[in-house]
């Protein structure tokens, strides 16, 4: 019986700093197919690390999302704790602005002489 892939973006927080996306891709390659893996880490004035925290997209079935879920969450790993859940949308995707914005720069791009639905000016975003 086949299971249907689904393409998830995990928000995996509590990381060790010096986390490579080789051994992230490796630990959740297990569970799907790692497409895609961005690791953030911010820092304070001076350079120093304060907080790493990586997005990872994966196709993976909701069972292998599940499996994945309750093998790896919460268990320490290279001196952090891992915390791992669905990612949130960007604010930006959430309210529609950058579908808007797009619409808007190829309206004046073509021409288009339409009404602004929009409470700032293009250049203000």
């Amino acid at each position: 019986m086949e299971t249907e892939q689904v393409l998830k973006r995990l928000y995996v927080g509590g990381l060790a700093h010096e986390v490579s996306k080789a051994e992230l891709q490796e630990r959740f390659g297990k569970f799907g197919h790692v497409l895609d893996t961005e690791i953030i880490t911010r820092q304070d004035d001076q350079g120093t690390p304060l907080k790493t925290f990586a997005y990872i997209s994966v196709s993976i079935s909701d069972a292998d999302l599940r499996k994945c879920m309750s093998v790896l969450n919460e268990t320490k790993w290279k001196g952090g704790t891992l915390q791992i859940q669905l990612a949130k949308e960007s604010f930006l995707h959430r309210n529609g602005l950058l579908v808007n914005l797009a619409e808007s720069c190829l309206s004046c791009t073509l021409g288009v002489n339409r009404r602004r639905k929009y409470p700032f000016p293009l250049g203000w975003a």
